[in-house]
């Protein structure tokens, strides 16, 4: 064992101590985290005047980002680690047009340390498989760097308790990238809610339905079929924050509301194992591992109670053949918003959908100053219609002003907790199972978040064309 690994046990276990285990009552709070040291909902970091950046994990989400951050002035690539030397260089080559010299981590397991450890960043950007996401982030945090962590799902509770210790002690922002926050319509609805057209929110659906079944047996998609390996050992919802975190931001979870408990119900598996028969006969070496696996069920169903009596509908599924659909839904008691199937559309009192005449005027009043600004140039820089650079543009510029940032360790520890939360509900047939609560009680307090730009530097761009 190399001295970079003790000297990161030694800090999980003193992190560790007192945490919850994923075996133990989630709804009790663990003494060691009664007090926390400082609320990152509301901390202010020192202004950074360059954000200086290194990536941990460029295959498909990390290479795009690397090259969709070249594009925010003050910031520069230091860093590119990846275990595959190709897809390293590849992320380098990708940027060849700025005056970046990003040194490589590749070709061991533990590169990453390196890369923590060095002097001369101050994010660290995780888009790995979703394993590595929280000790990267733990470990950054400890050699005094912020991260940007990529959504996924976590196995256990005490990770995300350990996650939410690493931020608060080491005083630095754990940056949760969930993009569909950042899309427009979800933009929208956001500023619908805070400024009262919904009336009292009363429930909040969102899902990813997205048939990526085929994929998850491609050995070139994915590293080690990570994905695969999941989905083969896992009973749930296992990407839940697509659909979460745009409802959470519109109920104010963890600022003014907290989730209270859920239950969660998967169907059958119907498609998978006999995918994995077929790969079998193509490959047996690579998927003789997964014969035979207890593949979740296609669709989960997760149904969340807020303390404030208000509910949220979650769906999930990834290996039914059905069209893609990113349910956005919210209810209030005088309006109502869904997009997916459908456009975005708004309904009113008992009319049904606006007409787009009326939709258009909407659009007008409640699109918010950061879209209108710079949602032309997202949409033409990209990243899933825009809204993957309008998140990095946002986190980038918070840093930039020392402000707090929109989705912290709160945000992630929670989000992330539905994934081990509905396999828990799903495993005792559909038994309520309690949500623990990451801001231990500050979510009473913590102002809504605010997607405000007055502070911000709306010339911190780079032209698309270069």
């Amino acid at each position: 064992m190399n001295h970079n690994r003790r000297n990161f046990l030694k800090v999980l276990g003193v992190l560790g101590a007192g945490t919850a285990t994923a075996g133990s009552a989630v709804a009790s709070v663990p003494s060691a985290l009664l007090a926390p040291a400082v609320n990152m909902n509301n901390y202010r970091a020192p202004k950074l005047e360059t954000v200086r950046i290194g990536f941990v994990g460029v295959g498909n989400r990390g290479a795009a980002a690397v090259k969709r951050v070249c594009y925010i002035e003050n910031v520069v690539v230091n860093a590119i680690c990846d275990i595959r030397p190709e897809r390293a260089q590849l992320a380098k080559e990708s940027i060849k047009h700025t005056s970046f010299k990003p040194a490589l981590y590749t070709g061991k397991a533990d590169a990453w340390m390196q890369l923590c450890e060095r002097k001369d960043i101050d994010v660290v950007y995780i888009a790995t498989h979703w394993k590595l996401h929280i000790p990267i982030a733990i470990y950054a945090m400890a050699h005094g760097k912020h991260v940007a962590m990529e959504i996924g799902t976590n196995d256990n509770i005490q990770e995300a308790w350990d996650l939410v210790k690493a931020s608060e002690t080491y005083k630095r922002h754990c940056i949760f990238l969930e993009n569909c926050c950042y899309d427009f319509f979800e933009l929208m609805t956001l500023n619908m809610a805070r400024q009262g057209f919904f009336g009292e929110i009363i429930h909040g659906e969102g899902a990813y339905i997205h048939d990526i079944a085929d994929s998850l047996f491609d050995t070139t998609k994915r590293y080690d079929l990570w994905r695969l390996r999941e989905n083969a050992k896992r009973n749930g919802n296992l990407y839940p924050t697509h659909g979460l975190g745009p409802i959470c931001n519109v109920m104010n979870i963890n600022r003014g509301d907290q989730m209270d408990y859920l239950v969660s119900m998967s169907s059958s598996d119907f498609t998978l194992n006999d995918l994995e028969k077929e790969a079998y006969q193509k490959d047996a070496a690579a998927f003789k591992p997964f014969l035979n696996a207890p593949f979740r069920g296609n669709m989960n169903t997760s149904v969340i109670k807020t303390h404030k009596g208000k509910t949220i509908m979650l769906q999930h599924d990834t290996s039914s053949p059905r069209v893609y659909s990113r349910l956005h839904l919210i209810s209030g008691t005088r309006a109502a918003a869904q997009k997916y199937p459908l456009p975005g559309k708004i309904s009113v009192g008992h009319e049904g959908w606006l007409p787009e005449a009326e939709m258009k005027k909407i659009e007008e009043q409640y699109t918010l100053p950061l879209v209108k600004h710079l949602g032309e140039m997202a949409r033409q820089i990209g990243g899933h219609g825009g809204m993957d650079f309008l998140m990095d543009w946002r986190w980038v510029d918070c840093l930039r002003n020392g402000l707090p940032v929109d989705h912290n360790v709160y945000d992630a520890a929670l989000w992330l907790s539905i994934g081990p939360l509905s396999e828990r509900s799903v495993a005792g047939k559909s038994v309520p199972v309690s949500i623990p609560d990451f801001t231990r009680g500050a979510w009473k307090t913590n102002p809504p978040l605010s997607f405000s730009i007055e502070h911000g530097n709306l010339t911190g761009v780079k032209s698309a064309k270069g």
